[in-house]
């Protein structure tokens, strides 16, 4: 049996799988909080005091620089591959729903990294989408900075940025060397990309934005290097109000109302 672990990202209690062996839930931001009984990103080697500004992304460096495996995935406390597509109700079971280690083997068989279902714009492109909900100067930075250390990357940067879709939410599954080889290249980008932002002023929400970046680069590195990818369903295990989402959305393109709260 191939060791796997899919972390479970999470700020808060909630409920987990069951199978502890597969899923690993890890306290993001847990350097200073209260412990709430998961494993805290605050151990060996970690940048958990970046959590304001990481989200996720600090329990992926945690895993990253301290976990030994086969295989490596990160999920959300709300958010996670499943085996088939679905929407949440009120009651489900989250280990009815959830990949399991022989759906996860089966996957990884297929393919070289699991990605979920892409998210799709239609009206406009990844770089508008992003402009309009929050401030366009961070993709522009980083287009800089990847020009600069990545040059090799920027075709594909400007590729992705003309899409309608793209991979969202930080979630994968893949080997441990794919892991060590994308975070090496993403982390000194988010470093450099903060050096370069003033963020002293911006309340917490907006302070995320190199969480939000990720998830463009991650598509960024996913076409430059060509591998092999599988989607997978996914699905939201608290209940999500897709009439407000909306509405913030087209508020956002057509009045130019920057987002200011997740969904």
């Amino acid at each position: 049996m191939a060791n796997i672990k899919l972390l479970i990202a999470t700020h808060k209690k909630a409920s987990m799988p069951s199978n502890q062996e597969l899923y690993l839930p890890i306290h993001v931001g847990r350097e200073g909080k209260e412990d709430i009984g998961y494993t805290g990103d605050n151990t060996g080697e970690n940048v958990s005091l970046l959590n304001p500004y990481y989200s996720e992304l600090t329990g992926l460096y945690w895993a990253w620089k301290n976990l030994d495996v086969d295989y490596l995935g990160l999920v959300h406390y709300r958010r996670y591959f499943t085996k088939k597509s679905g929407s949440y109700t009120e009651g489900i079971k989250i280990d009815d729903v959830v990949l399991d280690q022989v759906n996860v083997e089966k996957l990884l068989r297929e393919a070289d990294i699991v990605v979920p279902k892409k998210r799709k714009y239609y009206i406009e492109t990844i770089y508008d989408h992003y402009s309009h909900t929050f401030d366009r100067d961070h993709l522009d930075k980083t287009r800089n900075i990847i020009e600069n250390r990545f040059p090799d990357y920027l075709s594909s940067f400007d590729t992705v940025m003309k899409q309608r879709s793209a991979y969202m939410f930080n979630m994968f599954i893949m080997r441990k060397e794919l892991v060590d080889e994308y975070c090496s290249w993403l982390f000194p980008i988010l470093e450099k990309l903060m050096e370069q932002v003033d963020y002293s002023e911006m309340t917490p929400f907006e302070s995320r934005f190199p969480g939000r970046i990720s998830e463009r680069l991650f598509n960024v590195w996913l076409l430059k290097n060509g591998y092999l990818i599988k989607e997978v369903p996914f699905m939201y295990l608290e209940k999500v109000n897709l009439l407000e989402k909306g509405k913030a959305f087209l508020q956002a393109k057509f009045l130019g109302k920057k987002y200011g709260k997740s969904f």
